[in-house]
Parts: structure tokens; C-alpha cells; sequence
């Protein structure tokens, strides 16, 4: 199999204004030209009022710009909806489906998350969909079930036809904003569970399917991940939110695959 190249989200979740947001693009770009081309693939997600701004801002470079969610739907009346469509007009290239925070605080099941990716694949956006299980589920030894779970209800609901690219992120809910961690072998043991799913019920999808790991990664403990082979990225929150620290982690994760 050809290797894939590796891929770093940022996810902003709700910080940064407008403001913030373009000079921490400006940042980047001039650190990105004292460092050189990056090793890694890089999608920033910064919140929806900021997005067009980043995403010009970030315009002529390798970097692309993604939303952190969307609703169902195109146009109509329905208040503080942000469609798929909407978010590919302001300028988003990717979208997070499925983070953990959506389905705890928002209720969203697997049902949604897969209707979303579906919505996303018709609006030209690269689904970046997050499945994760809860400490609870962990400690039964739910883990792959839940995994198998929530990726075969957005397998199921895809077209026949391969999409280009699918990311999915292993983001254990115990993991997310605690600082906790698991092991990185973990990781890739849970990323062959998600290969293994693909494989049984589209298998056609598996070449072109990546496999991130996110849940408060850092700079500290990014090169564990990086040397994991079934692992090509990972979702960074609080880590992304400095520019130091985010062209540091890229750059550990570069030095490991190189």
C-alpha cells in the first residue's frame, strides 16, 4: 500500500475572535517561511465567524480550512443553521463531524453524524468524522464495539462510489480536554479496528481511508502517535490554539515519519 501522507487538524472548538484568528493566520504563514514546506498536511478549523477570514488569509498555501460542524439541509428557514453548502461557500475545504463534544452536549447519535457525512460528501467537503468511546464503555470492554458501531453507520449510508478521501478520528471521550491519554499502541490497535470495519462492509473505501488519533495531544506526546503505523494524524485541540506550539507538534510528527 502507498504510504499516506500525514494529516494534523486543528480545532479551535469556540475560541478566538475574528481578530485573533488572522493574526495567528498571518503568524503561521510567516513562521511557515522561515521553516520551509511542512512534512505534514495541515487543516486549520477555526470557528464559523472566523472562517472566511482564515481561509483568505491562508490562500496560495498548502494549508486548507475547515469547519468544526454543520447542519442538515441547504437553505430554508431554519434559525442559526449553518448548511453544508453555506460552509463550503465561506471557504471551508473540511469538516468535523461526530467530535465527542457533539455527541455529549448535543445529543447527536450515529444516525446524525452519518446523515452529516453524507451532506458533507455531496457538498464537496472532506468529512473528518470522530468516533470515540466514553470511560464508562471502556471499562466494560466496549470499545471496538462502539467503534464498529459508529463507523459502520456512516459507511452505510455513503455512495457505492469511493469518495476520494475519508478521515476518521479515534478521539476517546475520557481522553478530550483532561489531559489523559492512552497508550499510543491503544491507538493503533482501535485504528486496525476501524481498517477492519471498512474492510468487512466497504472494503472498496479502505485505500483511501486515514485514520487520526485526537484527545489532548501535544507536542510532549505527539512523537508516540507519530510511530504508530496505522495511525496518519491526529485532531489537536489546546495544542493548536499557539502557533509555537502547533508548527513544534507538526514538526515532531514530521521528524518520526521522515
Amino acid at each position: 500500500m502507498v504510504a499516506k501522507r500525514s494529516l494534523i487538524v486543528a480545532n479551535w472548538k469556540m475560541y478566538k475572535t475574528v481578530l485573533e484568528s488572522v493574526a495567528y493566520a498571518k503568524e503561521l504563514m510567516r513562521q511557515m517561511e522561515s521553516a520551509g514546506a511542512p512534512a505534514t498536511d495541515q487543516v486549520i478549523c477555526p470557528t464559523i465567524p472566523a472562517l472566511h477570514e482564515v481561509k483568505r488569509r491562508l490562500s496560495g498555501t498548502s494549508i486548507r480550512v475547515g469547519a468544526q460542524n454543520l447542519d442538515l439541509g441547504r437553505e430554508g428557514a431554519n434559525t442559526g443553521a449553518v448548511s453544508a453548502y453555506l460552509v463550503r461557500e465561506a471557504g471551508a475545504d473540511c469538516v468535523i463531524l461526530g467530535h465527542s463534544e457533539r455527541r455529549s452536549l448535543y445529543g447527536e447519535d450515529d444516525a446524525l453524524v452519518a446523515d452529516k457525512t453524507r451532506a458533507a460528501l455531496q457538498a464537496h467537503l472532506l468529512p473528518i468524522v470522530c468516533v470515540g468511546e466514553s470511560h464508562q464503555e471502556r471499562l466494560e470492554g466496549e470499545t471496538d464495539a462502539v467503534i464498529r458501531r459508529q463507523i459502520g453507520a456512516v459507511l452505510r449510508v455513503l455512495d457505492d462510489e469511493s469518495p476520494s478521501d475519508l478521515i476518521f478520528a479515534y478521539e476517546p471521550l475520557w481522553a478530550i480536554g483532561t489531559g489523559l491519554v492512552p497508550e499510543p499502541e491503544e491507538a493503533n490497535r482501535v485504528a486496525a479496528v476501524v481498517h477492519d470495519t471498512v474492510r468487512a462492509e466497504r472494503p472498496q473505501f479502505d485505500s483511501v481511508v486515514r485514520i487520526l488519533y485526537g484527545g489532548s495531544v501535544n507536542p510532549g506526546n505527539v512523537a508516540g502517535f507519530a510511530a504508530q503505523p496505522l495511525l496518519d494524524g491526529a485532531l489537536v485541540g489546546g495544542a493548536s490554539l499557539a502557533v509555537d506550539q502547533w508548527m513544534l507538534l507538526n514538526q515532531r510528527w514530521g521528524e518520526v515519519r521522515s
